[in-house]
């Protein structure tokens, strides 16, 4: 291990630990992998079967290699927990306790309860020495901050328009992951896909255009996306512009689109580009090569490990604001559309 260099290990070896985790902790000119946890020694070695000098850590692996012996080593700094939405938490507190630094996976926890009281005892009960930082690659999509800079600068924003559909089929690569297939947690892809949206819509309003009510209407549109798959919103902002938020995960429309419609022009954040439309006409700036921003958001947390001082992008109050407007919404589409107010999104 190079001497500037920390030693990390990377907790689940899951489809987004393969693609995206792993080969952006490679990159990291700041971490060094130095073992692997996994919930059997078979997915670990899977995961490390082109890696040199790094441990496996498993709960079938017997003594002295198990999640707590993991934590226990000196070389160890920091871990990236990637797990089943439900197991994080624990994961998150134990590492927390040991002294390493977490970047977690979102969302921040299974309900907005939960995650406000794990952030409470990290808070109070963790050295601010210790950084617990929660993941969002959303929040490092160039596009997304290429948006906010040009709303900024249109003048006052008088709506929001989101709509983003899609269909998850059976066969499907995430789709057939054991633990998203029979959810146990809320809202099934509306909460392990939908808070990606919540995060990138918030990243673009900013906080003097957060949103603070909400009321909205959900569905099951397909059977096998329980327990729901949709949800359609309308918004307050705390500046009085109102707009709707849609999103669907069982749906035929194709959609991606975040607009925002400000005095002096519009904002549309589309896959891979921006557009911009001022006088009637369209600036379009591409951004082809942004990829799904886990690798700069890794680099990022690095960068925090070695100064000291957490990215606010990653902050885990942020992902808590995350989590509640989409708790939010399915709460109100429990209710047939009763409004909610916020609490943490300003």
């Amino acid at each position: 291990m190079a001497t500037d260099q920390l030693g990390v290990a990377l907790i689940g070896s899951g489809l987004f630990a393969q693609e995206e985790h792993l080969p952006a902790l490679l990159s990291n000119p700041s971490l060094k992998l130095v073992a692997i946890y996994s919930r059997s020694l078979a997915s670990a070695k899977s995961l490390s079967k082109d890696l040199k000098d790094v441990d496996l850590y498993s709960e079938d692996s017997g003594e002295g290699k198990g999640y707590a012996d993991l934590l226990k080593r000196a070389d160890l700094k920091g871990v990236i927990v990637c797990l089943p939405i439900p197991n994080q938490p624990a994961f998150i507190k134990q590492a927390l306790s040991a002294g390493k630094h977490v970047l977690s996976e979102k969302p921040v926890a299974p309900t907005l309860a939960a995650g406000k009281e794990l952030i409470d005892w990290y808070r109070s009960s963790i050295p601010a020495s210790t950084i617990w930082a929660v993941a969002e690659n959303f929040r490092y999509l160039d596009t997304f901050r290429y948006g906010a800079e040009q709303i900024s600068q249109l003048g006052r924003v008088l709506g929001l328009r989101v709509r983003l559909g899609q269909m998850v089929k059976p066969g499907g690569k995430w789709y057939e992951t054991a633990w998203r297939k029979t959810p146990d947690y809320q809202g099934g892809f509306l909460l392990d896909g939908g808070v990606h949206y919540i995060a990138g819509t918030r990243v673009l309003l900013g906080t003097a255009n957060a949103i603070v009510r909400t009321s909205a209407h959900s569905q099951q549109l397909q059977e096998h996306l329980p327990p729901v798959d949709t949800v359609d919103a309308t918004v307050k902002l705390a500046s009085g512009a109102t707009g709707t938020v849609s999103i669907s995960f069982g749906t035929t429309f194709k959609s991606n689109e975040y607009s925002v419609a400000c005095e002096n022009g519009i904002v549309s954040v589309l896959r891979g580009k921006v557009v911009v439309t001022k006088d009637e006409a369209d600036e379009v700036k591409e951004f082809p090569d942004e990829g799904s921003g886990v690798a700069p958001e890794s680099k990022a947390w690095g960068e925090s490990l070695v100064s000291g001082k957490p990215d606010t992008r990653q902050i885990p109050e942020e992902a808590l604001a995350d989590l509640e407007l989409l708790e939010a919404f399915l709460r109100s589409g429990e209710q047939n559309g009763a409004p909610i107010e916020l609490k943490y999104s300003v």
